[in-house]
């Protein structure tokens, strides 16, 4: 049954569009439990039916056009208790609903098994038999087992559309995909997918004008693969035998082929681009392979996935591919980075859509920086399928709209249109100080990681920069940046703010955040070498660059220095002694520079319960609400499995910050909050009415927030912050916080159902 099951998986995954994938399913777990009818029925979100999407058994005429609307028949009864059905005689069941279309009246055994996905019904499997019986407890097993494995690949072929002939008869049967919401706002446009080099899953389909021009290509490059085999079958000749270097020649053959040559050059003629003719071609042979139950046959499956990752480099680096970017790109990917998203002009770009990732993750980061939408972690995006097409990206509740029908677009232009006006209301703030209407100053600072931020976040009227992210110059370069490099970058951020404070943490590495010239590899990164473990660890890549950061604060005095990923009080001990030490060495040799004052963030649930104990080695604390709602709730933020509990908003993150708050106070040592609940209006307010000294976000987030401090006093943010700390789960608390947002007239600062 797995190798079955591992066949169906890998036949449903190479189809081409939800007709043909769910055609694949009922003929082959039809084979599989030999019954005499096989299944499947899609919800159908819009009109709130069952819809009957293929069949092998039933009256075909009547895909399609058979529905059950929920509550009725034995389909709904599957979906409605989400649990396997299994009847000896249907028809005696009290829900049971007779079609004559279908043919069924001579069937009697029904087996059905709920089909999910990411706590969503998404439709019902089901197999019939003639005869009155129990389907047996592997049988079942067995349809619940295919139904899991293929609810993803389901969901991710439906994304895509292209339902040829059913458009017509289920017109809102296409679902939005869903992700986390990276970066707020509303991007309309079009797809253009970003592809890591030499990685042939991750290659989109792309429409050519010249079919023959692009076979030119792929010829040069396969000639250039057969050169590559027959100069390394010659270097390596001394040292195999005649067998060994015949394996070379065979590589060649393979290539070669008309199966896979030919097709290519078909595929192409169709009108792809060689790159994705390639993908197509390989993964359909390479999957011949990988269902051959002899293992050393089907072993062969990755020889020629390894084939077809040779000839795509040629393709990549044997021909200069200038990227067209049209004027409202979405930029999407398997995985968007930093230097990918860079690369594509501002001016051009929309919106910002990556299959991996969290809410934290840099790439989402840099987008709410830029003000661009953007939805990270939507992991059943159809990437190579989705080029050139239009997208709708909400950036609010992260959701991704593929070639969207007309009235979903016009809705979402609209929305587009009043977040325009509502920037340009919230522009007017910008020469204003950030007090609360009872004459409460609450400085508003910047988050920022970059030079290109300067500008942009003293125009929002930042009041300085509340966390410069340290890594992000390590993050750009192919090796470690010397002493004076990172000395004139952190002058540049010092000097553009002075005399305003700028809090820069140091290297903050692990995790999430990788060099690709300082690898670590763990099983659970999060829970391992990151921030302050990996700098101590290594005090000749700290202590450079504690002396970088301190000669660059010469003669400005406004350097506030804060360490990453505290858990333990030693951590602190032991980086003061270097801060110390380099401080007194930089002085002794003449620098003229000040001790900076210290502080260090409170993301870790141990540092929550040490404030009393780390108070007196620091002046001030930090609170990154990012990681600390990550270990306090126990979910990985990069997951999107479990994104849909990760909430700032969890009453043990909002009393966890309280304590923080109440506690420092009391020792008079000031707490900002630099995470991304800073820059949340919602949360705004209960940071307000525990007290915080400063708020710190993205420049775009900036004037959203001076709008709420503007608007409630700290004793009408301290009396909510007392209500909420009553309630006992997030949505309640988010609810909550929206009535009074939009009491307070403010209610288009977060957009309902976020």
């Amino acid at each position: 049954m797995l190798l079955t099951l591992r066949r169906i998986v890998n036949e449903v995954n190479g189809a081409h569009d939800l007709e043909q994938a769910l055609r694949i399913i009922v003929k082959r777990v039809k084979q599989a439990v030999l019954a005499d009818v096989s299944s499947v029925y899609l919800f159908d979100q819009g009109t709130d039916q069952y819809v009957l999407m293929a069949t092998d058994g039933l009256n075909p005429t009547a895909v399609g056009r058979v529905r059950f609307p929920h509550g009725e028949g034995l389909v709904s009864v599957v979906g409605d208790t989400e649990e396997p059905l299994n009847l000896k005689n249907a028809p005696d069941h009290p829900d049971y609903r007779y079609i004559a279309e279908t043919g069924e009246e001579r069937y009697h055994a029904f087996l059905g098994v709920p089909i999910i996905h990411h706590r969503q019904v998404m439709g019902i499997l089901v197999v019939r038999q003639l005869q009155q019986r129990h389907f047996d407890e592997d049988e079942v097993s067995f349809l619940l087992t295919v139904a899991a494995q293929l609810a993803g690949a389901i969901a991710h072929a439906e994304a895509s559309g292209g339902i040829k002939g059913l458009v017509e008869t289920t017109p809102s049967l296409r679902r939005p995909v869903d992700g986390l919401a990276g970066a707020p706002g509303v991007g309309v446009g079009t797809a253009v997918v970003a592809y890591p080099a030499a990685r042939l899953d991750a290659i989109p389909d792309r429409k050519i004008n010249e079919p023959e021009a692009e076979v030119v290509v792929f010829l040069a490059a396969l000639e250039a693969t057969r050169q590559d085999f027959k100069n390394l079958g010659q270097r390596m000749g001394a040292a195999l035998g005649n067998e060994d270097r015949a394996l070379f020649e065979a590589y060649s053959l393979i290539l070669e082929s008309k199966s896979i040559k030919e097709k290519i050059i078909a595929r192409i003629r169709e009108g792809n681009w060689a790159s994705g003719a390639l993908r197509a071609t390989i993964e359909e042979h390479a999957r011949a392979f990988d269902d051959m139950d002899d293992a050393y046959i089907s072993e062969r499956g990755g020889d020629i996935r390894d084939l077809g990752r040779r000839v795509l480099s040629h393709l990549q680096s044997g021909v200069v591919r200038q990227m067209q970017y049209p004027p409202q790109t979405i930029l999407v990917g398997e995985e968007i980075t930093v230097s990918t998203l860079s690369q594509v002009p501002l001016d051009r770009l929309v919106g910002v859509v990556s299959g991996s990732g969290s809410i934290s993750s840099h790439v989402a980061i840099l987008a709410r920086a830029l003000d661009i939408p953007a939805v990270v972690g939507a992991g059943d995006l159809p990437v190579s399928r989705i080029d050139g097409r239009d997208l709708i990206i909400d950036g609010y509740q992260g959701r991704v709209y593929i070639s969207p029908p007309p009235a979903v677009r016009d809705d979402y232009l609209r929305l587009a249109r009043e977040e325009q006006e509502l920037a340009a209301g919230l522009n007017e703030l910008v020469d204003q100080p950030a007090v609360t209407p009872d004459g409460v100053r609450v400085p508003l600072y910047a988050n920022t990681g970059l030079l290109s931020d300067i500008n942009p976040s003293l125009e929002r009227g930042a009041e300085g920069v509340g966390l410069y992210r340290t890594e992000f110059p390590f993050m750009m370069r192919d090796r470690f940046p010397g002493e004076e490099e990172q000395r004139r970058t952190y002058r540049e951020i010092l000097e553009a703010f002075a005399p305003r404070p700028v809090v820069l943490r140091t290297l903050d590495i692990g995790g999430d955040k990788t060099l690709p010239y300082f690898p670590i590899h763990e099983d659970n990164p999060f829970l391992g070498w990151r921030g302050i473990r990996v700098t101590l660890d290594h005090p000749e890549i700290f202590t450079v660059q504690l002396r970088a950061i301190l000669r660059a604060s010469a003669g400005l005095n406004n350097l506030h220095l804060l360490l990453p990923m505290v858990s333990h009080v030693e951590e602190v001990d032991q980086a003061l002694r270097l801060i110390r030490r380099v401080y007194h060495e930089l002085t002794d040799a003449g620098e003229k520079i000040s001790m900076p004052k210290l502080g260090i963030m409170v993301e870790v649930p141990s540092t929550v319960y040490q404030i009393d104990a780390l108070a007196p080695r620091v002046d001030f604390f930090s609170v990154g609400t990012n990681d600390l709602t990550q270990y306090l709730l126990a979910v990985d933020r990069n997951n999107p499995r479990v994104a849909a509990l990760y909430d700032s908003l969890h009453p043990a993150v909002v009393r966890a910050l309280a304590h923080v708050v109440l506690t420092a106070q009391r020792l008079q040592k000031p707490v900002g909050v630099c995470g991304e609940m800073a820059g949340d209006p919602a949360a705004a307010i209960l940071l307000l009415g525990m007290g915080v000294a400063s708020l710190s976000t993205t420049a775009a987030s900036l004037p959203r927030i001076k709008w709420v401090i503007h608007n409630f006093s700290i004793a009408a943010a301290r009396d909510i912050l007392d209500q909420v700390l009553l309630l006992e789960d997030s949505r309640s608390i988010r609810n909550y916080l929206q009535e009074k947002l939009d009491q307070a007239g403010l209610g288009s600062l977060v957009r309902a159902g976020k």
